[in-house]
């Protein structure tokens, strides 16, 4: 199940759906997530959570198993012009992740 933000979105209900949409949308670099900032491994960039906004976030609950639940981020760098997209699981790499990259993941206005 899909569960927007914001509001409800009858229209998407896969993660495929909603990863085409926000590459639709200009989401199109891949982050992966480190302990202090995200990473792109295509372009070399580090960006660290002063520098980037989460536009949008959108949560998957599976319907059993909590292995299935994942949370897709659209996140955008004015600083590096750039529009990307960080798939994570719940609370599977938390742990080790800086006080200050946890609170950039939350999502805020543009700064």
């Amino acid at each position: 199940m899909l569960t927007l933000n914001k509001k409800p979105m009858n229209t998407m209900t896969t993660l495929s759906e909603v990863l085409n949409h926000l590459q639709k949308e200009g989401y199109t670099t891949d982050f992966n997530l480190k302990d202090d900032c995200l990473e792109c491994a295509r372009n070399d960039l580090k960006i660290h959570p002063e520098e980037f906004v989460v536009d949008k976030h959108y949560r998957f609950e599976g319907p059993s198993d909590p292995a299935d639940a994942a949370i897709v981020y659209a996140i955008s760098s004015i600083k590096h012009n750039i529009k990307g997209i960080l798939v994570n699981g719940y609370g599977t790499s938390s742990d080790h992740l800086t006080e200050n990259l946890i609170n950039a993941l939350k999502e805020k206005d543009q700064r």
